[in-house]
């Protein structure tokens, strides 16, 4: 048995039927990290003994019969450098917090071992996440496992090479404008944007905001749910957390089935050109949907008004985050937060008063096409992975990018107005790359996406699709 390419979810049965043990499943992702992460570069560090510790106890917990074991127990988990972790280097990717070590977890760390998942370190992340290529000062960057010369996207980069190389079942990961979901459909793997509050963050220094949330990476749809699982809920930390019946998010793919589900194939939902090969393999996958039973229909809701919405927005969230940074350490920050948070700087009350009147039109308009369909399916990229060295495509079919999030409006649009979002690998492009998949739902509503993503995975399988770099 491969234990590196062993799903969550079944991993973490073998573990309760003691027929692996978490010292096991541990030590294989170790041994895989140190062969294949000098190739990729996904893990900035790694906690190796913490990590055997734990797996030792846990080892020994599965053997006392009164012990009772979570729905992680054993599960080898990596968490993104975003995110602070007990005894562990967390820098956020930048040189300002090289040498940090934090004195306790964050909340969704604190979750994810109280359900039993063994931190085995931290994956690599654009400077406090901004940019969808994952490269930094304190690191380098990261690469993609189906072609090393190219990115394998961002901000999630490193968790998402990690599941696809083997190197840990279960990622922790962000989400601003597709931190998720880019890396995921670049690496050939799932990741999920949940609702806003739905898995609650602390620390945070924007507690009331709704545009960055924190959720699960995996390689199966399966994997993803049990994960959510285990870090959704409510929690006093976090004022918009709300209350869950957990247990629906496993429930919805257990039997997956697209029938009856009215999904709207939106293309390129009139805010971005898309490259026609990218385009392509994600409206084939439309026929596989159609197959297993969904009613697919050509149409997007009308989003006039996103782009500003999402540049006024990222301006003054960055601005909120890192304005206290700029005085000292503005030289050895990364070229485009800087802009980002200066574009921030000049904006008046004016501004942000018509973005969230902007806003909340966009998510009038959103729910009221919702009434007509579950979900809406997309391109999750515009574009296949790019250079690693190049920081984002300046063009899409010849036409020119305005700035380094111009791309990401596929993903951008449903963070805005705050609905769940999931991609999955649907296919390659004629040189081997992945091609993400994304399914977005109505408000609050992952066990819908997360029906639709596990009846597509039924229909066609990948997880046994290896990336050339763990040959």
């Amino acid at each position: 048995m491969d234990l590196c390419f062993t799903p969550a979810s079944r991993l973490a049965a073998l573990i309760r039927q003691r027929k692996v043990s978490p010292l096991d499943a541990t030590q294989a992702v170790l041994a895989q990290i140190e062969r294949v992460n000098p190739k990729v570069n996904a893990y900035c560090t790694v906690a190796a003994e913490a990590a055997l510790a734990d797996a030792r106890k846990a080892t020994a917990a599965v053997t006392r019969r009164s012990a009772r074991l979570g729905p992680l127990h054993g599960v080898p988990v990596s968490i993104k450098d975003l995110t602070p972790t007990r005894g562990i280097r967390t820098t956020w990717g930048s040189k300002i917090y090289e040498q940090h070590v934090p004195t306790e977890d964050g909340l969704i760390v604190e979750r994810l071992r109280a359900a039993g998942a063994i931190v085995v370190g931290k994956t690599n992340t654009p400077e406090f996440g901004a940019g969808a290529n994952t490269r930094n000062a304190v690191f380098g960057a990261t690469r993609n496992p189906w072609n090393l010369a190219l990115t394998c996207g961002g901000s999630t980069g490193g968790g998402a090479v990690a599941l696809a190389t083997g190197m840990g079942p279960l990622a922790q990961g962000s989400d601003l404008g597709g931190s998720l979901r880019i890396p995921a459909a670049f690496c050939g793997v799932v990741g999920l944007r949940p609702s806003p509050g739905l898995v609650p963050i602390w620390p945070s220094p924007l507690a009331w905001e709704s545009y960055g949330v924190q959720g699960p990476m995996a390689r199966t749809v399966e994997d993803v749910a049990l994960m959510l699982s285990a870090i959704a809920g409510p929690d006093a930390r976090s004022p918009i957390s709300y209350p869950v019946d957990t247990r629906a998010f496993v429930a919805a793919v257990k039997r997956p089935s697209a029938r009856g589900l009215r999904v709207a194939w939106g293309g390129d939902l009139g805010v971005t050109p898309v490259d026609d090969e990218v385009l392509r393999v994600a409206r084939d996958a439309m026929a596989i949907l159609q197959r297993s039973g969904a009613r697919v229909t050509d149409e997007h809701p009308d989003l006039d008004g996103v782009h500003d919405v999402v540049l006024v927005s990222r301006g003054a969230r960055m601005v909120g985050l890192h304005e206290e940074k700029l005085p000292k350490w503005r030289d050895v920050m990364q070229e485009h937060l800087v802009r980002n948070i200066d574009s921030g700087l000049k904006l008046t009350a004016s501004d942000i008063g018509r973005c969230e009147r902007q806003r909340s039109a966009l998510s009038t308009r959103l729910r009221e096409f919702f009434e007509r369909y579950d979900v809406i399916a997309t391109p999750t990229t515009a574009v296949r992975p790019f250079p690693v060295e190049t920081w984002y495509p300046t063009e899409i079919n010849g036409q020119p990018m305005g700035n380094y999030i111009a791309w990401v409006m596929l993903t951008y649009a449903f963070t805005v107005v705050g609905l769940p979002a999931i991609s999955i690998p649907c296919g390659f492009t004629r040189d081997g790359l992945p091609v993400g998949l994304q399914l977005a739902g109505r408000w609050r509503e992952e066990t819908t996406v997360l029906r639709a993503a596990a009846a597509f995975e039924s229909a066609a399988p990948w997880a046994d699709k290896r990336p050339p770099v763990v040959a």
